[in-house]
């Protein structure tokens, strides 16, 4: 049928021009861009796998750095502990010198000096050891329970955990705390009186004495400083230092804390008894089975001997804790690269553009696209014809 109005022959090149060139866009966004999936159209169930492999390559790739700052934390605590050790073998090697009695008094006398500074290095390393501004000798961390938890997964809660102790000699001064709690009824009395506990401060306290106190929800170790201490008589200073724990402790869930010069009484809100727990402790540290340690007499020297060994002891475990933990950390890590590496790869195959299929796909809707313009022309010179029968 020889028409002009409708070129169906045009018509249908265009169509098949159209589809072509958008073929040929998308195999040029391809080769530009470098990915397969360049909007949800292009595969919608595609991008979603390549969004969720990038969320875990992003947390396996953070995790990666969360484990090796960790490593570099475990290594500054376990640095300083290396001079605590070598302090304290030098102190038991003064000890057992002046154990024995080729000394004379002077000598032990001489000997003590360099004992008591030794002991007031390892308290100032065990204070002011830090990583990223923050204290890891003195249990400080973690509301006082000196418990880190290092992120070295791309999930929540894939932790690897350390508890790095307070390494201090200070805390066994002379202050004292005396601590009385006292609750009426029994477990099974519904109308048992609300717990009551009160602690006393007592003695001397001297700077860096440590006061650990655990009340209901809440635990700190508070470390006497020369601000505590300003007071004329002890008994201010007492009084200094109750409000100061009391200041450290804040806020209790269910427990409403008074003070009165040097005495802090918790009250319980629930008369449940034994609702609450209270545990007061002075000199919380592994190394404060030293703090009074002394080297002046013989009797005193072989007292320090066995409490050196102890703490040398307590010294090598927190050490070994460090050590395995390390060595975990950086097993870690080198797992977190490699499945990062393999995530990466499988994310790879799914978005990324197959250069060879792409040009080939290029070449082939730019030979179709210059032979549907040829037929197009052709397709238009059709009606053309219809001329020849007007002559």
């Amino acid at each position: 049928m020889s028409v002009i109005n409708t070129n169906v022959s045009a018509i249908l090149t265009q169509n098949s021009l159209a589809k072509n060139e958008r073929a040929m866009s998308g195999a040029m966004e391809q080769l530009s861009t470098g990915k397969r999936i360049n909007s949800s159209a292009d595969d919608a169930a595609g991008l979603a796998i390549a969004s969720r492999m990038t969320a875990q390559i992003n947390g396996l790739n953070q995790a990666v750095r969360n484990g090796n700052d960790a490593i570099s934390l475990v290594q500054t605590a376990d640095g300083a502990l290396i001079e605590v050790t070598s302090m304290l073998q030098r102190m038991r090697a003064l000890a057992v010198q002046s154990a024995s009695d080729t000394n004379t008094s002077a000598d032990r006398t001489a000997l003590n000096t360099e004992f008591e500074q030794l002991r007031t290095e390892i308290d100032r390393i065990g204070a002011n050891t830090q990583w990223n501004g923050e204290n890891v000798l003195d249990k400080s961390h973690s509301s006082s329970t000196g418990t880190y938890q290092f992120q070295v997964g791309a999930n929540s809660n894939q932790t690897i955990d350390l508890t790095i102790d307070n390494y201090s000699t200070a805390g066994a001064g002379s202050g004292t705390l005396t601590i009385t709690s006292t609750a009426s009824g029994s477990a099974y009395n519904a109308t048992a009186a609300a717990q009551v506990s009160k602690i006393t401060f007592g003695g001397t306290f001297a700077e860096g004495d440590k006061i650990a106190v655990a009340v209901g929800d809440k635990s700190v170790v508070h470390t006497v400083t020369a601000a505590n201490l300003t007071g004329s008589t002890d008994a201010l200073d007492r009084a200094a230092v109750a409000q100061a724990v009391k200041t450290a402790l804040g806020t209790i869930s269910g427990v409403t804390p008074t003070g009165t010069a040097a005495a802090l009484t918790f009250t319980a809100s629930s008369t449940a008894f034994g609702s609450n727990t209270f545990e007061i402790g002075a000199g919380s540290g592994q190394l404060t089975g030293i703090a009074s340690s002394s080297i002046k007499t013989q009797s005193a020297s072989n007292t320090a001997i066995a409490a050196l060994d102890a703490a040398i002891s307590a010294v090598n475990s927190g050490r070994s804790e460090m050590g395995a933990t390390i060595n975990v950390l950086q097993y870690a890590v080198d797992n977190l690269a490699n499945v990062s590496l393999n995530a990466t790869a499988s994310r790879s195959r799914v978005e990324d553009t197959d250069y060879s299929s792409a040009t080939t796909e290029l070449a082939r809707t730019q030979i179709i696209a210059q032979a549907a313009t040829a037929m197009l022309a052709q397709a238009n010179q059709i009606p053309q014809t219809v001329l020849s029968l007007l002559k």
